[in-house]
């Protein structure tokens, strides 16, 4: 049996600060915008998965900022059972605080950003709730900016190394089910863009 991977992935990281340097008492505005699709072909398996997330970051000392993105998230998975289709289907609140290093001077600056992702949401299958979902992480993702100007700036980062506990506590049961994840994702071919304009 034939399979085909179709996987397309995107984000968009728009920030503002008060001028082009990162230096202390200045604030970063911005967000993410994601989206995610494949499909396994010949098995009528296809997911997809979307994202938006507002931040908001501080400089508390001179290329060091702190922050937090406050967003949502949706994911659906389609699979083919006989003649019958079952979409099961994700809904998540997110939180991710964040703590971000710059090095370097001039146009270009390497950064490194730990995250604590976090995701609190309702699991349905159609219209039926099966139960609530949490998710626990943490990420450390490494970058590099680079400034064209003096009012904006290019990123481009990977995930990097992170760890995901997942749980789901279904519908009228006290009991959780868990699972934990970890790696380390440095796919050049899938990276994360960003665009920030400094005011």
């Amino acid at each position: 049996m034939k399979k085909l991977f179709l996987t397309f992935s995107a984000a968009i990281v728009v920030a503002f600060a008060a001028q082009a340097q990162t230096e202390k008492g200045k604030v970063i505005l911005g967000g993410s915008v994601s989206y995610d699709y494949s499909k396994v072909k010949d098995v009528d398996t296809e997911s997809q998965a979307f994202g938006i997330q507002p931040t908001v970051g501080f400089f508390v000392s001179d290329n060091f900022a702190i922050g937090t993105g406050i967003g949502y998230g949706y994911e659906e998975n389609t699979a083919a059972a006989g003649a019958t289709f079952e979409a099961n289907k994700l809904s998540t609140f997110n939180v991710a605080p964040f703590a971000r290093l710059y090095k370097g001077d001039g146009d270009f600056k390497f950064f490194g950003q730990l995250s604590v992702p976090m995701a609190w949401g309702t699991a349905k299958a159609e219209d039926t709730d099966l139960g609530t979902t949490a998710r626990y992480g943490v990420e450390l993702a490494p970058g590099f900016a680079y400034f064209p100007t003096s009012k904006i700036g290019i990123e481009l980062s990977v995930r990097g190394l992170y760890y995901q506990n997942s749980s789901i506590k279904p519908e009228g049961s006290d009991d959780k089910v868990s699972s934990n994840s970890f790696g380390l994702n440095a796919n050049s071919l899938a990276p994360r863009l960003g665009v920030q304009f400094y005011f």
